[in-house]
């Protein structure tokens, strides 16, 4: 098992501890721009880009579970299926009892922004 820090959720800074439907409401301000002593939800999908480059290079062609957050979904649909990140964070969570994401060839590092 390995835990990966890239995978946490977004840190929401001075708002941790706000009740989610709360935070959730505001989430498109932050898409761009940081949480009030936090991140982005741009850097949140970023430093998951980061893990699926490491990924594809440590475990590449095996089957791999992936646990966490809202971020570590967002980065996933963006990074794998092409989802933009204005849609996603607009959208509802649709929760599911799983997602499942196929990685056809590894991802380059250099095509992250």
């Amino acid at each position: 098992m390995l835990h990966d820090w890239r995978l946490r959720e977004c840190d929401y800074g001075e708002l941790n501890g706000l009740p989610a439907a709360e935070l959730h409401e505001r989430r498109s301000r932050y898409l761009d721009r940081p949480y009030p002593g936090g991140e982005s939800w741009r850097q949140a999908v970023h430093r998951v880009g980061r893990f699926l480059d490491d990924l594809s290079l440590r475990w590449a062609g095996r089957r791999v579970l992936v646990i966490g957050h809202v971020a570590t979904r967002w980065g996933l649909d963006h990074w794998i299926s092409g989802a933009r990140l204005e849609d996603l964070v607009d959208a509802d969570f649709a929760w599911s009892e799983g997602w499942e994401y196929r990685m056809e060839e590894p991802q380059d590092p250099r095509d992250r922004p």
